[in-house]
């Protein structure tokens, strides 16, 4: 048996598949994925402005003389090291990653890469700029961190997101899809379903009618064609 310290998988409410706790997701190969966002930058082929169809820099300059941007799942948050380049030196840049940075380079003024579980981590600010550059795919309950992002943004931000509704399910393994795409666009959401975008203007405090369950990291590969986590919600309202 094992000790009871060991986080242990729960069983799905109807469907047999064994959901992890988000504790225990956080080690598997899955979603420790050392290689999120380890090139991609702000500008070109492989880039943020194209993945979240917008330039970064451009939302940032027309805020005020100090922007801030969240990046979460940042990788090696190269991204964010050329935003800080071109923005103020009082911008605030901040990258929070489950693996963090593995390239020692100094960063620079303004910026700030964190390594913690964005599901853990608390924003010490509003941000006029928080984006999850298919981050959630790796995440347990992407709802949540949803909502919390939500909370986060500085007045007129714009939160923006990859997201796949294939992701979400039933306890008994039936798609959430609508119901879950239905209740993030009566709190405000906009999904954009060819590129798999979720975005947000403005704080919101969001409140969504489902429970969460538990993950299951071997789901398979999304639309991304990468291996990535099923999140398991249990409808609050029937």
């Amino acid at each position: 048996m094992p000790p009871a310290s060991t986080p242990q998988p729960s069983a799905g409410e109807e469907s047999g598949t064994r959901l992890l706790p988000d504790d225990a997701l956080q080690s598997c190969t899955v979603v420790a994925n050392n290689t999120m966002n380890r090139e991609r930058g702000l500008h070109g082929v492989n880039s943020y402005t194209r993945e979240l169809g917008f330039d970064p820099l451009d939302h940032l300059s027309a805020r005020s003389a100090s922007p801030s941007w969240l990046d979460l799942c940042s990788g090696e948050g190269r991204a964010l090291r050329a935003a800080a380049a071109r923005l103020p030196a009082s911008a605030v840049l901040t990258g929070v990653d489950l693996v963090g940075p593995l390239d020692p380079a100094p960063r620079p003024p303004g910026l700030e890469l964190v390594t913690a579980s964005v599901t853990d981590w608390e924003a010490p600010r509003a941000y006029d700029l928080i984006t999850c550059v298919h981050g959630l795919h790796y995440l347990g309950d992407q709802l949540r961190m949803l909502t919390r992002a939500a909370s986060w943004l500085a007045p007129d931000g714009l939160l923006a997101a990859h997201f796949d509704p294939d992701s979400v399910r039933r306890p008994d393994g039936r798609p959430a899809s609508r119901p879950v795409l239905a209740a993030l666009r009566a709190a405000g959401f906009t999904y954009d379903p060819r590129h798999h975008r979720l975005t947000l203007r403005g704080p919101q405090t969001v409140r969504l009618p489902f429970r969460y369950a538990g993950a299951d990291p071997a789901a398979g590969p999304n639309y991304t064609g990468q291996p990535a986590v099923a999140s398991y919600y249990t409808p609050l309202n029937g």
